[in-house]
């Protein structure tokens, strides 16, 4: 797991870059029309405490403007363990729907939810399984759809009663969500249809409608497949929704590990 502390943010104010080289180029930079804030993250030193450097904070500030711009209803891009992400409160109708509006995306197709711990998932859904095979999937690349519980905002995924849920292997997105003590709904950060992303450059045509980019640098396997999303709604059973980045492992420990059955029953959030 990536750790939290010793993440770090440089805040540079210059022109927007409009080239994918200009934008790897630049450790940070500030979108001028927007104020769009572009935060890189920087990894731990194994060596002992961080050593200060010129224009850079410690991670508190970074984790701080961003649960910022996320309590006052905006939409920022973040890291996770698989690709870069777009999310925004799931509490927060208006933000849910900039979400959408951002990405161009069909209104039909839902959205996740990211928590920090598993014993958050009992708060937003409906646990049909031992807490054990959660411990054994999360945090992960993986995500687990349940029933969704009431006190779930009705305005995120009206049009079905399950809900994903995540808990991202990436320290920094755990911490996240627990400072905002509540999910995060969260979809991968590129226009609908388009490749997912895993250098926030990939996404730059993004940033003016973003407050907060976060940085992390290049994440996951490259391999862009995403979370292995698996539906354990069904007592005993489960369904592959999309295989993901994880299948293989996952399908081993639903089925070798617990006994779970596959179940080719259609299911609603396809």
């Amino acid at each position: 797991m990536r750790p939290v502390c010793n993440i770090a943010v440089e805040l540079i104010k210059s022109r927007r870059a409009h080239s994918s080289a200009a934008a790897r180029r630049l450790g940070g930079e500030m979108c001028k029309e927007l104020k769009t804030k572009v935060l890189r993250l920087l990894p731990q030193s194994c060596s002992g405490p961080s050593v200060h450097k010129e224009g850079f904070t410690d991670g508190a500030e970074v984790l701080s403007c961003t649960v910022k711009a996320l309590k006052e209803g905006h939409v920022v891009a973040v890291p996770t363990d698989t690709i870069y992400g777009l999310a925004c409160l799931t509490q927060n109708s208006e933000a849910v729907k900039k979400i959408y509006d951002i990405k161009g995306r069909n209104g039909n197709k839902p959205l996740a939810i990211c928590v920090g711990e598993i014993q958050d998932i009992y708060k937003f859904c409906k646990v049909k399984v031992k807490e054990a095979l959660l411990a054994d999937l999360l945090p992960g690349p993986v995500t687990l759809v349940f029933e969704r519980s009431e006190v779930l905002n009705t305005d995120l995924n009206p049009f079905t009663s399950l809900v994903g849920v995540r808990i991202p292997d990436h320290g920094f997105m755990r911490r996240l969500c627990q400072m905002c003590a509540e999910p995060l709904a969260l979809t991968s950060a590129n226009i609908s249809s388009h490749t997912s992303t895993v250098e926030v450059h990939e996404f730059q045509e993004l940033w003016p409608k973003l407050a907060v980019v976060v940085d992390d640098g290049p994440i996951g396997d490259h391999s862009r497949l995403g979370s292995t999303v698996v539906d354990l709604s069904v007592l005993g059973k489960y369904r592959i929704i999309r295989p993901g980045c994880a299948l293989s492992s996952t399908v081993d420990v639903l089925e070798h590990k617990y006994g779970l059955s596959e179940d080719s029953g259609k299911n609603d959030l396809v």
